[in-house]
């Protein structure tokens, strides 16, 4: 092979490797996402049973039942996120590993 279709080819490699590690950066903000959105539900609830004793659930039943149905709503948000995130995240390192794999020149310095 000619020295400069190897360059060529060593960039494209490069190259693919550093979207993969982009996507993967991606990925682990959509985690971070998930994770803030997941602490959210969790801070609320602290807080209507931090303040308990201030109020009788009967008589706000009309403000903590949409307030509930949207904690799970988030809750479930925040799942979704999290396990999203973790499976692509999951996925771009197999590709890399698999770059590696078949570049083993390139190995070492993905390490």
């Amino acid at each position: 092979m000619e020295p400069e279709q190897k360059e060529g080819i060593d960039n494209l490699i490069f190259g693919e490797i550093q979207l993969l590690l982009a996507e993967k950066r991606t990925a682990l903000s959509g985690l971070r996402a998930g994770i803030a959105v997941f602490a959210l539900p969790l801070s609320v609830l602290s807080v209507l049973v931090a303040t308990s004793k201030y109020y009788q659930p009967t008589h706000v039943l009309q403000f903590l039942v949409p307030l509930l149905a949207l904690n799970l709503g988030l809750v479930i948000l925040g799942c979704y996120l999290i396990a999203h995130a973790i499976l692509r995240i999951r996925h771009y390192d197999r590709l890399i590993k698999e770059l590696k794999r078949k570049h083993s020149a390139i190995a070492e310095y993905l390490d």
